[in-house]
């Protein structure tokens, strides 16, 4: 199986793939390459909607650029906990923050959570944040308080009286009650509207056909998020021989490619 980095052709492979509608882990298997590369390059350049093979050796090409005058970089440069692969989790942090950008969370929110989650402690100070993230305080402070508002981060003092960012187990439960409120104000908003443009006209019948979509999602929504609550403190099951299901058993022959997330 070859090693090194995607190639300009390897790319165009997996963007042809992509418009094939094939599975990552069957474009993997035509390049020889690991199921997790493709995916991995994927999410980290617009998703499999949005993947542009030149755009995507640009950008690689880019960021190794960034990398060589980089140099050090404080924290991130550091020694991982564990014996971690400091470059995989760097790699995997990208990913991670791509796939919640493909799902509708803006760039430096989606970066924000993603090194949080990443944290074994789940804790950092806007300092540190903007030192790993190598951005600006301001930066942090507003993806702070786009995060704050959907419920996925809470806010402490510490010892020192610093304001700490955390992530728990809770986060994507307590976001999706707080969609669960908004789709709720969505649906009285819209009831009263079918009564402002007068009963059993056209525009308000719309209203109100939509209002009963939305109450049906957002009563369902939060029935769903009661009953899975308990997963959040559940530890996954054990694979074979005692060791956590791989990857490739919880996706599936397929793997996860486009149109089987």
């Amino acid at each position: 199986m070859p090693g090194g980095r995607l190639t300009q052709q390897e790319r165009q492979q997996i963007a042809l793939g992509l418009a094939d509608g094939l599975a990552y882990a069957e474009i993997a298997r035509r390049l020889d390459r690991p199921t997790s590369t493709v995916t991995r390059e994927v999410m980290r350049n617009g998703g499999p909607t949005a993947y542009r093979a030149e755009l995507a050796h640009r950008a690689t090409e880019r960021r190794a650029h960034r990398r060589k005058q980089a140099a050090p970089r404080g924290p991130r440069a550091s020694v991982q906990p564990y014996g971690r692969d400091a470059e995989a989790v760097s790699e995997f942090e990208e990913v991670y923050a791509a796939a919640m950008m493909a799902s509708g969370m803006p760039l430096m929110m989606a970066r924000v959570l993603a090194c949080l989650t990443l944290t074994d402690s789940g804790s950092l100070t806007a300092q540190e944040l903007a030192q790993r993230l190598q951005v600006s305080p301001a930066s942090i402070s507003k993806a702070i308080a786009f995060l704050d508002s959907q419920g996925m981060v809470r806010r402490e003092r510490d010892e020192r009286r610093r304001e700490r960012y955390i992530v728990d187990d809770e986060i994507w439960y307590r976001s999706l009650m707080v969609s669960v409120q908004s789709t709720a104000q969505l649906v009285e908003i819209t009831r009263q509207g079918a009564g402002v443009l007068g009963a059993g006209t056209p525009a308000a019948a719309r209203l109100e056909a939509v209002a009963r979509f939305l109450d049906f999602v957002a009563e369902g929504m939060a029935r769903a998020a009661e009953q899975a609550r308990a997963v959040l403190h559940t530890s996954a099951p054990p694979g074979p021989q005692g060791s956590p299901a791989s990857q490739e058993e919880a996706e599936g022959p397929a793997g996860p490619g486009p149109g089987r997330r």
